[in-house]
């Protein structure tokens, strides 16, 4: 994918680094599959190749050089899933994480009294997520110890050819 492979570049040694990817989408998983020797999927409910809490990552500190979390923190408690993750990430590792996220808010939505589907589905435009990120959402993440590298808007050849909402933004943290 052109918008990782931009940021990092020749950081990440595909025969020797361990990569982890929660939750991750078919496509970019194929992808990644090929790219990375030492690459794994991580998810709590999902067939993955471990199942992981991302809220309580059982697996030892500094363990992995790359870290992908698509559209996953707005299912969890995102500042200790930023914890965690900073704390398996190595100390020159990097998390690429995208969230549905709202420029124009200043302030994260968050309302832990919507409990039901239908409730979520109508604030948070779908049924398990239990935030909609404002601008904020880069100090959330440095609330759990991760530093905002880079963030790129996905455009074109990405957008069509990784299934990337025109606009969508790729934030890529470092420790």
């Amino acid at each position: 994918m052109a918008i990782l492979r931009e940021e990092i570049g020749e950081e990440v040694d595909r025969e020797a680094d361990r990569v982890l990817h929660f939750a991750a989408e078919p496509q970019l998983e194929r992808i990644f599959r090929k790219q990375f020797r030492n690459y794994n999927t991580a998810d709590l409910f999902e067939k993955a190749d471990l199942k992981i809490n991302l809220e309580a990552i059982d697996l030892p500190a500094g363990a992995y050089r790359l870290i992908i979390a698509n559209h996953v923190l707005e299912h969890v408690d995102d500042v200790t899933a930023a914890s965690e993750i900073a704390r398996i990430l190595s100390d020159d590792g990097i998390l690429v994480a995208m969230v549905p996220i709202v420029e124009g808010w200043d302030e994260t939505y968050e309302n832990n009294k919507i409990a039901d589907e239908a409730g979520r589905w109508l604030h948070f435009g779908q049924g398990d997520h239990v935030r909609f990120y404002g601008r904020d959402f880069r100090d959330r993440m440095e609330r759990g110890g991760l530093k905002l590298r880079r963030e790129i808007t996905a455009t074109e050849p990405d957008v069509a050819n990784y299934g990337l909402l025109r606009g969508e933004k790729v934030f890529v943290f470092g420790k």
